[in-house]
């Protein structure tokens, strides 16, 4: 409890001033705090007003202090009963002890300062707790300055997988993070964590912990050797009482082979054709205490396959009634199949929590899925060459850019002009059914266009989101017979692509569709 300071004055003489003479000497001491529960406190509440020092028989530090700084008289300055300050005076200028009318005196100016005081107190506490909030607003915009920079920019692009993520925290600055760190050998990282705490702390535990996993990751093929590196580096640098919790996988997208090794996180899940399964391996958080093992899980990726990489966001998440959304209800809806599961989990745990619910934790989603388009590849071509992968929205038109940029992708093999016409033709009536007839329009759905050349072929695949509709068989156009509604259009441009290219695959794996262009280089430079 800080005290007000007391001006002590003595004349040179020693006895009072004559008229007209001036103070001769005026002493401040420094304040001398009274901290709470001493038993000087409590007389002094229980006083009503001024108490000389010398009437006091206490066992106290504070009264010692006291006396010892020369003081005679203390007014204690109380407002709503608590003792928010004091005067502590020193002995009259006249030397004569202090009056009956003296502490009355003392007593009512007590009376006024108190509040004034009081006022005073609670300004310095506002101006405190302004500056207080600014600062934790300025630390949130760094930390969130920093997560945003650490976060990936752009999904992986791999033939044969498709990869998708959510972010969403539940403040300006959440602890959860996600990465993705390309290896050798068509390898891919996966990571997703979870920080304790938030603000800068937890942003620059963050930063850390992602930097260490990524070199980590470029020195061990084990995920469980990685995570063991980088939780004793952690140990040493984390702040008390925080720690994270962290998943890594490796991906082979070549093979679909998968090895993950798990500190402390959610469990991730599978979606196969027999439901969901999910992916033990026991470890320890990061940071924690060092030396710890990290156990292995491995597992092979079948194609239409779906690994599902969640935060406890999602299952800490409560509905109107207090019920948790919960691993159970998580599960069942990986099982559910769907054409964005990303969408199909959020879209899920709103509807369960309600549209007022108020975000409780971090929400952070990875989706990882391979095609059957993967292994359709691997055996008509082999390992091949990707020359390009990118996706158009179905929206009316973008069939034009799919066409070229697959012509800018092919341009380097010197294509025979007539040969990179009908290339250009197949592939745009397979991009505009893909965006009409497999994604029917929706132009928040993409269709993927990926270029794979080997020495003998060049092969476009094109995948919209329509899998789990029937694919209509290539009709011979009939004119006469459309005439007389006995043939509708349905499947011509089918037809026409396959005069267009040497051959058509067509594969579907339940979710995906995917028509493949397969041209013989006949025509290009060797």
């Amino acid at each position: 409890m800080m005290l007000e300071r007391l001006r002590r004055r003595r004349s040179e003489n020693g006895g009072g001033p004559a008229a007209g003479t001036p103070l001769s000497q005026t002493r401040l001491i420094d304040p001398i705090p009274i901290p709470p529960g001493d038993p000087l406190e409590t007389v002094l509440l229980s006083a009503g007003g001024p108490v000389g020092v010398a009437d006091l028989e206490l066992v106290s530090g504070t009264l010692d202090a006291v006396r010892a700084a020369g003081v005679e008289l203390i007014v204690p300055l109380i407002g709503q009963g608590e003792l928010i300050g004091a005067l502590y005076l020193g002995p009259r200028l006249s030397d004569q002890p202090y009056s009956s009318d003296d502490r009355r005196l003392l007593g009512g100016l007590a009376a006024q300062v108190a509040p004034a005081m009081r006022v005073a107190q609670l300004i310095r506490e506002q101006q405190a707790e302004a500056k207080e909030r600014e600062r934790i607003e300025q630390e949130l915009k760094v930390a969130a300055l920093i997560q945003q920079t650490l976060l990936p920019k752009e999904l992986p692009s791999i033939p044969g997988w498709h990869v998708s993520a959510f972010y969403r925290p539940a403040r300006a600055v959440g602890g959860d993070f996600y990465d993705f760190i390309p290896l050798a050998d068509g390898r891919l990282g996966v990571v997703i964590g979870d920080v304790t705490d938030k603000g800068v702390p937890a942003a620059l535990v963050m930063a850390t912990c992602r930097s260490m996993l990524r070199s980590a990751a470029q020195k061990h093929d084990s995920p469980s050797k990685v995570l063991a590196e980088v939780n004793d580096a952690l140990v040493p640098e984390i702040p008390a009482a925080m720690f994270v919790t962290c998943l890594y996988a490796i991906i082979d997208t070549g093979a679909g082979d998968v090895v993950l090794a798990n500190a402390g996180h959610n469990l991730p899940y599978m979606q196969t054709e027999d439901g969901v399964v999910e992916l033990r391996a026991a470890g320890m958080p990061l940071g924690l205490m060092p030396g710890m093992d990290y156990e292995e899980k491995r597992y092979t990726m079948g194609s239409g396959e779906t690994m599902v990489l969640t935060s406890d966001g999602i299952t800490e998440a409560h509905d109107p009634d207090g019920e948790m959304y919960g691993f159970g209800r998580l599960m069942a809806r990986v099982a559910r199949r769907a054409d964005d599961m990303v969408v199909a989990l959020v879209d899920d745990l709103e509807s369960f929590a309600g549209p007022d619910a108020e975000q409780e934790d971090d929400i952070t989603l990875v989706v990882v899925r391979r095609s059957h388009s993967a292994q359709v590849s691997a055996m008509a071509f082999g390992a091949g060459e990707l020359l390009d992968s990118f996706a158009v929205r179905s929206e009316e038109g973008n069939e034009r850019a799919a066409v070229t940029r697959m012509a800018e992708a092919v341009a380097p093999l010197g294509f025979d002009r007539r040969d990179l016409e009908r290339l250009q033709t197949a592939v745009a009536e397979t991009v505009m059914n893909a965006i009409e007839h497999g994604n029917e329009g929706r132009p928040e759905l993409e269709v993927g266009v990926e270029v794979w050349a080997t020495d003998d072929v060049v092969s476009v695949r094109v995948t919209d989101q329509g899998g789990a509709r029937e694919i209509p068989e290539p009709q011979t156009p009939d004119l006469e017979a459309k005439l007389a509604g006995l043939q509708t259009p349905r499947g011509w441009g089918l037809f026409l692509v396959e005069k267009m290219v040497d051959d058509v695959r067509s594969t579907s794996d339940g979710s995906t569709h995917t028509v493949e262009l397969i041209m013989k280089r006949k025509g290009a430079l060797r």
